[in-house]
């Protein structure tokens, strides 16, 4: 359950309809659990230490692993709180861990997981255009693995070094004016 006390429900249907959206989107290449609204459909863990991300995308091979945990915020529900309560424990996990944001908050999102240490792998932003929603990518961990949104895992320390003196620029000479000959150019 969202540490939002009342989401608005217009916000609701949005993030309902999001992470249906992203069911169908991701469903060719894993199988998608998803846990809409108050629903606890696809679990991570199990007990009273289960979580219950956005969607779950899950192998479709034999072993059937947690390929990644994708949690789906509003407007309303991209704060600290939430950052605090959701992202932080699914940034702890050994899946990686996408988060989709409107597009109007995504500078939002990108400090609140650098302020708070979040390791987010990618951060996706969605927005309407005419019927059709559009999902883009807004930053992506590097390589390496398990970054924050602004900060690499491993960055090296900043050195100051001695900048080279840089030399005077060096002035052309000026063109050196034609030789007049005592000869009048040839008339026609």
């Amino acid at each position: 359950m969202s540490p939002i006390l009342v989401r608005p429900v217009r916000e609701q249907l949005e993030h309902d309809r999001v992470i249906r959206l992203l069911q169908n989107k991701f469903r060719r290449r894993f199988d998608v659990g998803i846990n809409p609204g108050a629903e606890q459909n696809s679990p991570i863990g199990s007990g009273l230490s289960a979580i219950y991300p956005d969607v779950v995308l899950i192998s479709q091979d034999r072993g059937r692993k947690v390929m990644a945990v994708i949690e789906v915020e509003t407007v309303e529900s991209v704060n600290n709180l939430e950052a605090l309560a959701e992202w932080v424990p699914y940034g702890r996990l050994k899946f990686p861990f996408h988060l989709y944001v409107p597009a109007a908050m995504v500078d939002v999102a990108k400090r609140l997981c650098t302020d708070s240490h979040i390791p987010v792998a990618e951060i996706h932003t969605y927005h309407w255009i005419g019927d059709e929603m559009r999902f883009l990518p807004a930053y992506k961990a590097p390589s390496d693995g398990r970054a924050t949104a602004t900060r690499p895992a491993a960055a090296k320390p900043a050195t100051p070094k001695a900048k080279p003196k840089a030399k005077p620029a060096r002035k052309k000479p000026a063109p050196k004016p034609a030789k007049k000959t005592g000869r009048s150019p040839k008339r026609k």
